[in-house]
């Protein structure tokens, strides 16, 4: 995550997209808090990627928490674009069975149920 700053602007966080970091006048601005919201396939989990792989090339911790996805669908999906996860801590947080169940039959599950969590380390 190289940063970069002109001397008008304040520094950056490169996104690891070079023509998004375009849009954005050198990337994130650091210390913020980021939602990436979209539709399926619209490119979330992709920027996500590209994000901690640029922060990885850099010697930063990366952590990749993911809602849906496992550790190895990611590793695919990488893979696929010809990426490595290397470096990058994958941490699952996803529902339990038992939670699934509940939700689809009372509409939510009790937090009791809640989700179990893995994380395979770099």
């Amino acid at each position: 995550m190289s940063s970069s700053a002109s001397p008008s602007s304040s520094p950056r966080v490169a996104t690891g997209i070079a023509g998004l970091d375009v849009i954005l006048e050198g990337g994130f601005t650091p210390r913020r808090l980021y939602l990436i919201e979209g539709n399926p396939g619209s490119g979330k989990t992709t920027l996500g990627m590209q994000f901690l792989i640029d922060g990885a090339r850099y010697g930063e911790r990366c952590l990749y928490i993911t809602l849906s996805e496992t550790a190895q669908e990611l590793r695919a999906a990488a893979a696929s674009h010809g990426w490595s996860l290397d470096g990058i801590d994958l941490f699952e947080f996803v529902p339990t069975e038992d939670a699934l169940l509940l939700r689809d039959r009372w509409g939510s599950a009790p937090s009791d149920f809640g989700c179990e969590a893995s994380c395979e380390p770099a």
